[in-house]
């Protein structure tokens, strides 16, 4: 073996969080503009434009959705069996919401008929903000502690409902994954647009930045000081494969805080996650487009490690038997199984990052309203 074991789950970890960095990234402005086309598009030539800045590309870029549920499937199987029974009618509502999107996609402007294309305009707003609200509950919801525990043979079991997740925490979290994504939207739409929809564009993204910056500062706020925390007072030799009962967790006040004490160097995620909602302010005013949106991207970076470097270890923790919690250390698959997967990453995972710049590359330029006027048979 190349790497023990510890270090590997610290890769997977890390691999995790390129995953979900890859999907925000990058579905993320799908989503956001989404959520925007029924309010920044004034008529059906307008719309179609949104459509098309993302419709050759909305399909590949959920796809590292699909590969983050893989990651924590094969290397957390754990985690992935608790997390899809503790939230299953959360995950139903976001699949349901995600459906609308190809329907949407496909079926929009099969007739000319302005009603029928209205319906699938709300359709696709529906399949976007969904989700990207549903993605920041679930989130708020770890910091929150899911209500889980298992018997001695593992079987879990779950003592939550639905509306328990609805937390105003959570729904806080949520309202920081849409304005956050919205923002990453509207600036998307500052490099591949024009005109009046250019203009909109700004407008909206330097109204839905302040609100990001004002929504993500209050939630770091409210989980230091009102939110209890996790912390991991003991655990056996993390290089061997561990069962999730032989820990020790404890419920502390502040402890989010602790990975930050520990490496002072990780307040550089939830500062660049404020101060690149700034910039992406300030860019916009000074009309730079590709600065925008690289600031746009730096603040999703920084929402994302922040979250992850808040939680590390913890990967599910559980608000009613602490010791229960799911971490990196005790949850992950055996090491020949992780180092499997990890040449498997090490060799697709280029691949698909270069497939993917290229496929940005090609499709690089405006869309216009004139575009849509003489691709009319061709196009969205």
């Amino acid at each position: 073996m190349i790497f023990d074991y510890e270090t590997l789950k610290i890769i997977w970890w890390l691999f995790l969080g390129v995953l979900l960095l890859g999907f925000a990234l990058s579905d993320g402005f799908d989503m956001g503009i989404g959520t925007l086309l029924p309010f920044i598009a004034k008529n059906d030539k307008e719309r179609r434009v949104l459509i098309n800045v993302i419709g050759p590309t909305w399909e590949g870029n959920q796809v590292w959705l699909i590969l983050a549920a893989g990651a924590v499937f094969a290397a957390w199987p754990l985690v992935y069996a608790t997390a899809f029974s503790s939230l299953f009618f959360a995950m139903l509502l976001l699949l349901f919401a995600l459906f609308f999107r190809p329907v949407g996609f496909d079926y929009r402007s099969k007739l000319k008929n302005q009603t029928w294309r209205n319906a699938w305009d709300w359709a696709l707003f529906c399949g976007s903000a969904i989700p990207a609200f549903l993605f920041g509950v679930v989130f708020g919801n770890l910091f929150l502690g899911i209500p889980f525990h298992f018997n001695d043979e593992l079987r879990l079991f779950y003592t939550g409902s639905f509306w328990q997740l609805l937390h105003p925490f959570a729904l806080l979290s949520g309202f920081v994954s849409l304005a956050m994504l919205i923002m990453h939207g509207a600036t998307y739409l500052q490099l591949r647009t024009e005109d009046i929809i250019l203009q909109r564009s700004r407008k909206v993204t330097c109204w839905i930045a302040v609100i990001y910056i004002v929504l993500f500062v209050f939630a770091g706020v409210w989980s230091i000081f009102l939110l209890p925390s996790y912390h991991l007072t003991f655990i056996p030799d993390v290089n061997q494969t561990l069962n999730p009962l032989m820990k020790l967790v404890e419920i502390t006040e502040q402890g989010w805080l602790y990975n930050y004490k520990q490496h002072s160097w990780m307040l550089l995620a939830p500062i660049g996650g404020t101060v690149g909602g700034a910039f992406v302010i300030l860019f916009t005013l000074g009309k730079h487009p590709k600065f925008a949106f690289m600031f746009s991207s730096t603040a999703i970076i920084g929402v994302i490690l922040t979250a992850g470097f808040t939680l590390f270890p913890f990967l599910l923790p559980s608000s009613t038997h602490p010791s229960h919690s799911l971490t990196i250390w005790d949850a992950s698959s055996s090491q020949m199984t992780l180092m499997l997967m990890f040449w498997a990453v090490v060799f697709f995972l280029p691949l698909i990052i270069l497939y993917t710049r290229w496929v940005y590359k090609v499709l690089r330029g405006t869309l216009t309203v004139k575009t849509i006027e003489d691709n009319q048979q061709t196009m969205y």
